[in-house]
C-alpha cells in the first residue's frame, strides 16, 4: 500500500461563516470515519491561516527565522489528509470524496516517495 497526501487549497481571505463551516466539518467527520473503517486513514488536520506560519532558512550565519508564509499567493494550504491506498485510482476516489466535502475548494492528490 502506498501513502498519498490529499491537500486542500483555499483562497486567501476570511473564513466562511460558521454555519458553512459546520456543514463542511460534518462532511469531513463522515469521510474520516469511512477512511478509518476502510483502513485507509493515516492522519488528517486543518491548518491555521498562513499569517501564523514561521519560515526557517539555513544560512552562513545560522538559521534565519521570519514570520509569515514562505510565499505570497492567492491560495494556501488549508488542510490535508494522509491515506494509504493500493493504487492511484483508489487514492483519487478518496480524493474525490474529499473534494465533494470541501467543495468548491480544490484537492490535490500526490503520492509519497518510496
Amino acid at each position: 500500500m502506498k501513502q498519498y497526501l490529499l491537500s486542500i487549497y483555499q483562497p486567501d481571505g476570511p473564513a466562511p461563516e460558521p454555519e458553512v463551516l459546520e456543514g463542511i466539518a460534518q462532511e469531513l467527520d463522515a469521510l474520516n470515519a469511512d477512511l478509518k473503517a476502510a483502513g485507509a486513514w493515516v492522519f488528517a488536520g486543518g491548518l491555521h491561516p498562513p499569517s501564523t506560519a514561521t519560515v526557517l532558512r539555513a544560512g552562513d550565519g545560522g538559521t534565519l527565522v521570519t514570520d509569515g508564509p514562505y510565499t505570497e499567493g492567492k491560495e494556501h494550504l488549508g488542510g490535508f489528509t494522509i491515506i494509504t491506498a493500493p493504487d492511484l485510482d483508489a487514492a483519487l476516489a478518496w480524493g474525490g470524496r474529499l473534494a465533494d466535502a470541501v467543495a468548491p475548494l480544490p484537492v490535490e492528490v500526490r503520492p509519497f516517495r518510496g
